[in-house]
């Protein structure tokens, strides 16, 4: 397994490991244009984990210039339990506290049972102070 960035060439495989991943919620923004935009304006902050050349993770980064987000960590069901996405986010946070940003948000779908569980076994905080 290989951690590279995240690169617009990859789009077509990152959208079909979000399409074949239960849970995941795909729209406009996700859009092949907006991904690139997105990748211009985060450089360095958006990772893929490869088994060969086989796109098995992603996770997306960006930030304000005072908050991290973190977007579409994925990984494919069969890989899951290995540390992928510890390893993809890891490598994001490491990357926007190079940055000076220290604190990071992240968003996951109300009824996506398995990552909220996922994120809660890792001391992230559900925050319910706060609407978006």
């Amino acid at each position: 397994m290989n951690i590279k960035a995240y690169t617009i060439e990859r789009y077509d495989d990152v959208l079909a490991l979000m399409q074949r991943t239960p849970g995941v919620s795909i729209r406009d923004a996700d859009s092949r244009e907006a991904t690139e935009r997105y990748l211009s304006r985060n450089p360095h902050l958006n990772f893929l984990a490869e088994d060969e050349d086989r796109v098995i993770g992603c996770a997306m980064c960006g930030h304000d210039g005072r908050r991290g987000y973190l977007q579409h960590v994925i990984v494919e069901p069969a890989y899951r339990g290995q540390g992928i996405a510890n390893t993809l986010i890891s490598a994001c946070l490491k990357e926007l506290d190079r940055l000076g940003i220290h604190k990071t948000h992240i968003d996951v779908l109300v009824i996506n049972d398995l990552a909220n569980a996922y994120w809660t076994r890792r001391g992230w905080l559900k925050r319910n102070d706060i609407f978006r």
